[in-house]
């Protein structure tokens, strides 16, 4: 990839549906610019084992639903875009402790919510550019049918879990066109870090 280029931020939002690619995009990027990477899915884990249902009732609908494999991919991605809002919090916290050590790092996850990457302030910590977003977009609902078959053969085509995929990537670029946030394309993949890193400056 070359010499690395001078990154103007502290703290990278890496954002995206999952199967598209995004946390194998974001460990290159990471990589690139000698920084750690945080998976926020962790997070998630961990907030669930540290909280009810009754506390936390979005984080643990799957674990509550009757039948959660009834739920329309519809459902699912509100579903997932109602527990990226409940983690907002919890995120915003983790980010102003970045900035206010001055520890830069990359942050991917599917809990990642465009308007994250846009606060004025997190905390007592002002953005002033500090704070950056990108978000990776599969735009072909095939592609992900397939990335799951290839990722895992043994659940078969998962087309219901990628319509919910297709449906949130949708739904993340309108957000990140209304809040200019850059969005870069999964494909061609052989040079999407490349792309992704002229987004981000």
């Amino acid at each position: 990839m070359g010499k690395a280029i001078a990154r103007t931020w502290d703290v990278l939002l890496i954002g995206g549906a999952s199967g598209t690619g995004k946390t194998s995009m974001s460990y290159r990027i990471a990589k690139h610019f000698g920084l750690n990477l945080i998976e926020v899915d962790d997070f998630q884990v961990m907030l669930k084992r540290m909280t009810t249902s009754e506390q936390q009732p979005v984080l643990h609908h799957w674990d509550t639903h009757p039948d959660p494999f009834s739920m329309s991919a519809e459902e699912m991605m509100q579903n997932l875009i109602a527990s990226g809002a409940v983690m907002r919090t919890g995120l915003e916290a983790v980010i102003a402790n970045h900035l206010e050590a001055n520890i830069p790092v990359v942050m991917e996850g599917d809990f990642i919510l465009p308007e994250l990457a846009t606060l004025n302030h997190y905390g007592d910590e002002a953005n002033n550019g500090r704070v950056k977003g990108l978000f990776l977009i599969e735009p072909d609902e095939r592609q992900l049918v397939a990335n799951y078959l290839a990722r895992e053969p043994e659940y078969g085509e998962q087309t219901k879990r990628a319509r919910s995929s297709w449906l949130f990537g949708q739904w993340l670029a309108v957000e990140c066109a209304r809040l200019g946030v850059p969005t870069v394309e999964a494909r061609p993949w052989e040079n999407v870090v490349e792309r992704a890193i002229q987004k981000i400056f």
